[in-house]
């Protein structure tokens, strides 16, 4: 079976991501989610000023997160789902991640004026997946780029932990909630050949 980026997406974030964030918490990230659903009703979170993160480096992350949940014919980006104030909310309330996650930031400018003389927002498309392509992958890393790794990767982990607490993101897994059922007929046979079982006759 072959994984899109989505689906591979949607089954980290449901492993617990968060416990793979240094200092980050389950808690946090409910806790983030909260603010950002409560934030986006106050005003359109498009509006919204960051209280961490710089206007530029807001902008960055705008961009970085889109690149790995972009819309699709099911759901919106990242952006759309408040990814990015998500992330300046986690900075804002968690300890030990505001400087790794905006010392990434900073090595990703340097490496982007370096390679194509400009900071990765003013970079073109082709540059922009280029610059990614080379941090994105840890088995393919080439000597030097490992900070960029170790960045892209707590970016990664944000980037799913927000989209899938999220409305949109919850909306995007067909997950309805808790709901009382009339009857309960087992586990249907799709499941059971899924999971290599074979029918148990109860009866």
């Amino acid at each position: 079976m072959t994984l899109t980026r989505r689906e591979s997406m949607k089954l980290m974030a449901l492993a617990g991501l968060a416990t793979t964030i240094p200092g980050c918490m389950p808690s946090d990230v409910d806790r983030a989610a909260e603010r950002v659903a409560e934030a986006s009703r106050q005003l359109p979170l498009a509006d919204r000023v960051p209280t961490v993160l710089t206007a530029h480096e807001y902008r960055t992350v705008e961009v970085l997160v889109d690149y790995i949940i972009p819309a699709d014919d099911r759901s919106g980006s990242a952006t759309d789902a408040g990814v990015p104030a998500f992330i300046d909310f986690i900075l804002e309330d968690t300890d030990d991640v505001e400087t790794p996650f905006r010392g990434g930031l900073s090595w990703l400018d340097y490496q982007c004026t370096r390679r194509y003389g400009g900071v990765f927002v003013d970079a073109s498309p082709d540059d922009q997946v280029d610059m990614l392509n080379a941090i994105a992958w840890p088995e393919n890393v080439e000597p030097g780029m490992e900070p960029g790794v170790r960045f892209f990767t707590m970016l990664r982990d944000l980037t799913a932990s927000g989209f899938w607490s999220s409305r949109m993101g919850v909306e995007d897994l067909g997950y309805t909630g808790n709901r009382p059922q009339a009857s309960w007929d087992g586990c249907p046979p799709e499941a059971m050949a899924h999971l290599g079982l074979g029918h148990v006759d109860t009866t």
